[in-house]
């Protein structure tokens, strides 16, 4: 069943299209009851959650570790090149396996997590390579994304509604953060000072958080936009 309006596919049970809001049926005609897949108020026991596959990246992960520091310490008599293979694949582990080992688990702590082991990994990387980069540059970069990042997860987890707000706010801070990266740029790896490259993603940027943000105010538009493409 396809509304008559604007043409999306509606369940048999709507009685108003959820997109333009036009009248599914005619008053007069009678409607079809909602068919529940199980009886109202009775739902299926939920199954004990499986550790196997957890258990199973965790082993996979443990693989390449174990083979790069033998190799490493048995031809070089110390950790040399396997340091950045074994924080590569931590840090992996951080990010992709890490939280599945909860049932469920949350991006608002996972997400700093994974910006936390990624400073750490390039922390050791300006260590070993005895660079001065990560003070005036990793760090802060990776600390400022971090940051919008969870608050942008943060907002969208805990608040239903203002999504194209909390996008487009999150779209316009990165535009705005854009000449401040060039700068950090410039100071840790030399270059010029004045404005280059970053304008353009920082327009960019900004007309995409202003676009979005026009969206959430002009109804007609979103709605529109909804009816255009089915979103």
């Amino acid at each position: 069943m396809y509304c008559i309006k604007c043409g999306v596919k509606l369940a048999d049970s709507e009685k108003v299209c959820p997109l333009c809001k036009t009248r599914v049926y005619h008053p007069d005609f009678p409607q079809k009851e909602d068919v529940y897949t199980y009886p109202k108020n009775k739902y299926p026991k939920k199954e004990k959650r499986s550790l196997g596959l957890p258990i199973f990246a965790t082993a996979l992960a443990l693989f390449p570790i174990i083979i790069t520091l033998a190799c490493d310490l048995r031809f070089n008599s110390a950790v040399t090149w396997s340091g950045y293979v074994v924080g590569a694949v931590l840090l992996i582990y951080v990010m992709l396996i890490l939280p599945s080992w909860f049932s469920s688990p949350n991006p608002v702590i996972f997400v700093p997590c994974s910006f936390a082991a990624a400073a750490l990994y390039l922390f050791y990387i300006c260590s070993v390579t005895g660079g001065n980069w990560f003070f005036p540059f990793a760090l802060p970069v990776t600390t400022f994304i971090a940051v919008i990042i969870t608050a942008t997860v943060t907002l969208t987890r805990y608040i239903k509604k203002g999504r194209l707000y909390i996008f487009g706010g999150a779209a316009a801070a990165l535009g705005l953060f854009m000449p401040l990266l060039e700068y950090l740029i410039t100071v840790s790896f030399g270059g010029e000072s004045m404005l280059g490259w970053s304008f353009y993603p920082m327009a960019a940027l900004i007309l995409i958080g202003a676009f979005l943000i026009f969206l959430a105010i002009c109804r007609p538009a979103r709605e529109f936009l909804e009816r255009r493409f089915f979103i």
